[in-house]
């Protein structure tokens, strides 16, 4: 046989506890063939020694937004605004550029360090005539001016829809939280789909600088991240035009619905002819229903049992108690694997409530049902999240960069419950990392680094106990990760029969202080044996 590549003179870090290291890998036909001795005899089209350069698999990042990301590379950014008119500033410069009636959307928005949020009589000093809507960096929330507001439907404008804000007059005052949201995204025509071909292509591309060669989109089909309607289209669309990227995409639980299917069917609640979790190819396929329990942190829209440090707020739960645990019954049941949404303990509690009666009623047993976020853990919660074998899905970024604030709001007994990390794994939960991209940053290694170390980019240590071993943190981006996205069998450690998704690193994160992971280079990305980043030559 004929290998396609032989790579030589590596440190490879397999992340396969039958066989955790080797030196040599062979590639042929996009699969891992083999490796050592296995592969060593053998010719192949080309070789390539990377003299002592470290291998991994390739990194997963488990839940991202990749077309926000790529749409948000060239959008209007106020994030680095620190007060109110630096931020009117940078809208009059892009309103400038717009034609009148035309959109201008900003990312990055965020009112804390503005001491207050903007308004939408703040906005109608520089819109002129355009329609102004800034992004709120959790993405829940955002804040309109009044060309937005007067487009509303009356309900939106009366005083009486959840998630807009009004003033002692009854006059919504611009900002949006949540459900809120979806009033812009009704107003907003869909993007252009060479927009959203550009912006995937683009996202692609970040993610492979930083070593992923897999993400997970969470939450296609709906208002808060959805960019378009036919999400499935536009990634077909890009894989067919050579998309760099492994990718799975979830589905929001709006649009799964009930269908008349024989009654030895199961699919009772799914997609159109029964779509549902799996359905693809080893490049793109359907991963879990997404459903949204509470907000976020940034916003103080989180759900807490307990209020928000020195306030009387407690967050928000997004629906009833009920719904969500009808709508997870049904979801359940028809074979789908579920993603909730639920950041603060008491979304948490409603998540462990709704799948212990799901799994009661309808017992699955390689469900692999995740909790997106796990953001507020508390600690009579770990034992029953284990009895569920529920995957946490976390961000170990947002406390490296939000941190400081997370740890102020929740208060010191509660910030040592936040994004935990020991204590999961300790409970036999496995833990999947991801990114939110663009909410924080998507590198893999700088999120390492902080689940190692625990420290906020001040240098403040958050829940010091929770850190882990470097080992246990890239299992979370490769073999874990992986397996929350069902698709262990296919990527997620350098085994033989498995896709040739693979990192060069300069230097072996094992082997160097934890302060310096986040500064090892990337030196190759690969994905299915073909260099997607980088250069195998120049490794």
């Amino acid at each position: 046989m004929l290998l396609d590549t032989l790579i030589a003179g590596a440190s490879v870090i397999t992340m396969d506890p039958d066989r955790p290291s080797a030196h040599t890998i062979g590639i042929w036909n996009g699969q891992i063939l083999g490796l050592d001795e296995d592969v060593a005899d053998l010719p192949a089209r080309r070789v390539v020694d990377l003299r002592g350069a470290t291998i991994t698999p390739g990194f997963i990042d488990a839940h991202s937004h990749l077309a926000w990301t790529g749409l948000s590379a060239k959008a209007v950014s106020i994030a680095p605004c620190q007060d109110v008119e630096a931020v009117l500033h940078t809208l009059e410069e892009a309103v400038r550029t717009t034609p009148v009636g035309g959109w201008v959307e900003a990312i990055g928005y965020d009112q804390r360090p503005l001491g207050r949020h903007l308004t939408r009589f703040d906005l109608d000093r520089v819109s002129h005539g355009r329609l102004v809507h800034l992004i709120h960096v959790s993405g829940h929330a955002a804040v309109v001016n009044s060309e937005v507001v007067d487009r509303f439907p009356e309900q939106a404008r009366s005083g009486t829809a959840n998630g807009v804000e009004y003033d002692v007059r009854g006059e919504p005052t611009g900002l949006l939280t949540e459900e809120g949201t979806r009033f812009v995204h009704e107003l907003r025509s869909p993007y252009e789909p060479a927009a959203l071909d550009e912006a995937l292509q683009t996202a692609a591309r970040i993610c492979a600088a930083e070593g992923v060669t897999m993400c997970a989109e969470a939450g296609v089909g709906g208002t808060l991240t959805g960019a378009s309607a036919t999400a499935f289209a536009s990634y077909q669309r890009a894989h067919a035009a050579g998309l760099p990227l492994r990718t799975q995409l979830m589905v929001v639980a709006d649009e799964l619905h009930p269908l008349p299917a024989h009654p030895d069917d199961d699919v009772r609640f799914a997609l159109d002819l029964g779509l549902r979790t799996g359905f693809g190819d080893a490049r793109l396929s359907a991963g879990a229903m997404k459903l949204w329990l509470d907000g976020g942190m940034m916003a103080r829209t989180a759900a807490l049992s307990e209020p928000y440090q020195g306030t009387d707020h407690r967050g928000v739960l997004t629906h009833d108690p009920s719904t969500v645990g009808e709508t997870i019954r049904k979801a359940h049941a028809s074979g789908w694997q579920l993603a909730l949404h639920a950041i603060g303990d008491l979304a948490v509690d409603v998540a462990i409530e709704a799948l212990e009666r799901a799994q009661r009623e309808n017992p699955r047993a390689d469900a692999r049902h995740r909790i997106e976020h796990c953001g507020l853990v508390r600690p009579d919660q770990l034992d029953k999240l284990a009895a569920l074998n529920v995957i946490a899905v976390l961000q170990p970024t947002f406390l490296h960069e939000f941190g400081d604030d997370y740890a102020r709001i929740m208060g010191p007994r509660r910030s040592k419950w936040m994004y935990r990390g020991r204590s999961l794994l300790d409970h036999g939960i496995r833990i999947a990392g991801s990114s939110d991209r663009p909410v924080s940053c998507g590198a893999p290694l700088r999120a390492m680094q902080f689940m190692v170390e625990r420290r906020s980019c001040s240098g403040q240590v958050i829940g010091e106990a929770e850190g882990i071993r470097v080992d246990e943190a890239l299992a979370a981006y490769t073999r874990d990760a992986a397996y929350a996205c069902r698709v262990d069998h296919l990527v997620g450690t350098i085994t033989a029969g498995k896709r040739a998704d693979l990192v060069v690193l300069a230097k072996d994160p094992r082997a160097v202080p934890a302060g310096a992971i986040s500064d090892i280079e990337v030196l190759a990305t690969v994905l299915d044996g073909e260099t997607v980043h980088g250069d195998l030559n120049k490794a």
